[in-house]
């Protein structure tokens, strides 16, 4: 453990099976934190609780569908029965459904709308109330620079992380006088394992003014800052993490 900072704080990460969501849940357990994961596959959130226990952490996981509100109910309540508070909330369950707006077929919109904000909303929900019994809480949404500048065949994304921003802003508005900050991080084009193979791109390395793609490190080290004490003047932002895309 590279050190304390967040000892005693429980954080609870959606989509924590891979990619961003687990290297998030990684960095917070390496500053301390113990962490309550969410996503849809068992086996993938049992292969990154092992993880954290093997830094020392505590985990526990909850399979669940983001986009119900009962499961995502059942989840948060699953959460507080075992560590009976939940100080961090990382809202990173994802979805694409990619194609051109004349072709997107309602499904496709409900689905990513509905797994990337609406989810957003309900675990903010659930977890609000604890935290303002307790005076604190860090609420970090992640987002995406798609959110800011849009991107062709991707409406139904674009405007799902447009939301979280907007989701965000008012969370913080809300919450801020019982101790708690709200935040969005909004990622470039990070490698991961869906976009490996697009890492090489040229023509979206141009578009990088600092000329290569993220990694999720580069994210969760975000996530990390905005979930410490030293946040606590931040809210109702939006860090862009993506070598300068957005600028």
């Amino acid at each position: 453990m590279e050190n304390g900072e967040l000892l005693d704080k429980v954080a609870l990460v959606t989509g924590a099976g891979r990619g961003i969501g687990k290297a998030v849940a990684l960095e917070l357990a390496r500053a301390g934190a113990d962490l309550f994961l969410v996503a849809r596959t068992q086996s993938q959130l049992e292969a990154v609780a092992e993880e954290i226990r093997a830094l020392g952490r505590r985990a526990e996981i909850a399979v669940a569908d983001v986009a119900l509100a009962d499961e995502v109910a059942k989840a948060v309540d699953q959460a507080l029965h075992i560590f009976e508070h939940v100080d961090i909330l990382v809202n990173n369950a994802g979805i694409t459904r990619d194609t051109l707006i004349m072709r997107m077929k309602d499904e496709d919109w409900d689905s990513v709308i509905n797994t990337n904000l609406r989810s957003a909303f309900l675990f903010a929900r659930a977890c609000a109330k604890g935290m303002m019994r307790r005076r604190f809480g860090r609420i970090i949404n992640i987002s995406s620079v798609v959110g800011l500048m849009g991107n062709a065949g991707q409406c139904n994304y674009a405007a799902s992380k447009a939301g979280i921003i907007g989701l965000t802003k008012s969370l913080a508005r809300e919450l801020a006088s019982r101790g708690i900050t709200a935040n969005a991080v909004a990622p470039g084009f990070i490698t991961t394992d869906m976009t490996d193979k697009l890492a090489d791109n040229s023509a979206l390395k141009d578009k990088i003014p600092i000329g290569a793609p993220g990694s999720v490190q580069d994210v969760a080290n975000a996530v990390r800052f905005l979930a410490s004490v030293r946040s606590g003047y931040i809210t109702g932002q939006v860090l862009n993490v993506d070598g300068g895309m957005a600028m």
